[in-house]
């Protein structure tokens, strides 16, 4: 688990101790496997292990936006969130393995003062600042006014992560749509005028940026 932030400085075998105190195990999950729902309302703190999720918001008319993609090694939790106005549910967009925590039984005092146990509680410092700086990324897309404005920030961000005009986009177009809480066919047809002005060219998920 040497690419978890959140394990950061804890080796194996203090890990094992933790998931013990903790009562809690690696649990592996199936594609659009629904992990925690009406998350606002409970405790739980998960661990994307290996894998990816969604934290996804539906409406009334059950229709969903994503909010946020969780990749490996990040973490997710209803305390962390600030829409408490909505079901805020945690879906995985592939296989994935997840450890799910009790949040106060994390931040409770150890009563053996456990140094793993502190070093747990400063990385999750360090990584709830990662989860601010993700939020503020689609808080900068989501503000454009068009499609076509979300789409060129959204590919200018992934560019700018990958250090290159080249780049797989992490989620399908299906998911993208959700993403920015648009219509599919109205993403597609904006996608095309973009390849009509020679801004970008794709294969799939592969993008390449033109300008």
């Amino acid at each position: 688990m040497g690419k978890i932030c959140l394990f950061d400085g804890i080796s194996e075998g203090e890990l094992k101790k933790i998931f013990k105190c903790f009562s809690t195990q690696v649990i592996h999950y199936k594609k659009d496997t629904t992990v925690i729902s009406n998350m606002v309302k409970n405790n739980l703190m998960g661990v994307i292990i290996k894998g990816k999720a969604y934290l996804v918001k539906y409406d009334l008319n059950g229709e969903r936006t994503i909010l946020e993609n969780i990749y490996e090694g990040e973490f997710f939790g209803g305390m962390f969130q600030t829409d408490s106005f909505n079901e805020l549910v945690v879906v995985t967009a592939e296989e994935s393995d997840i450890v799910l925590f009790d949040f106060d039984y994390v931040t409770k005092k150890c009563s053996k003062n456990c140094l793993c146990h502190t070093m747990l509680i400063n990385n999750m410092i360090g990584s709830m600042v990662q989860n601010m700086k993700r939020q503020n990324e689609r808080i900068d897309i989501l503000t454009k006014k068009t499609t076509r404005d979300k789409l060129l920030e959204y590919f200018d961000t992934e560019a700018k992560k990958k250090g290159a005009k080249v780049f797989v986009m992490p989620m399908s177009y299906t998911d993208l749509a959700d993403y920015f809480g648009v219509d599919r066919s109205a993403l597609m047809r904006e996608i095309k005028y973009l390849k009509d002005d020679g801004l970008i060219e794709t294969n799939k998920k592969k993008i390449t940026l033109l300008y």
